[in-house]
């Protein structure tokens, strides 16, 4: 995971690609977020075939960041695709529920580039 704050932000989640990007925003001495952080390293394999673009915000460093998102607490991962917000998962549900989320948001995805019409037609 890449590390972003309030200076960083913006360049990282707008950088051109279609991919899923994913802000796992947390905080130090959380439990959640530390609950999250070991089923991430015990399931590498598992976090990483959710095929996402992952990065990280530290926002009890920074606070800005964290009132930006209107955080009430975390952790809270918040999901991008192009530089458009497009969704969150506030709290960690476990691997089977936010993978499950991860995957509507792809089929989501997946069915509109494929309603899209093609360019030049």
């Amino acid at each position: 995971m890449k590390a972003v704050d309030t200076g960083t932000f913006d360049d990282e989640l707008n950088a051109p690609g279609n991919d899923l990007r994913c802000v796992f925003f947390w905080g130090k001495d959380c439990f959640n977020c530390d609950i999250f952080k070991k089923t991430a390293l015990s399931q590498v394999d598992a976090i990483r075939a959710l095929g996402l673009t992952w990065f990280h915000a530290d926002v009890y460093a920074d606070e800005p960041l964290g009132r930006r998102f209107g955080l009430h607490g975390v952790p809270a991962f918040v999901l991008f695709r192009n530089g458009k917000r497009l969704g969150r998962v506030t709290g960690w549900p476990g691997l089977g529920q936010f993978s499950a989320a991860i995957g509507r948001l792809n089929a989501a995805h997946a069915a509109a580039s494929d309603a899209a019409p093609a360019v030049g037609k």
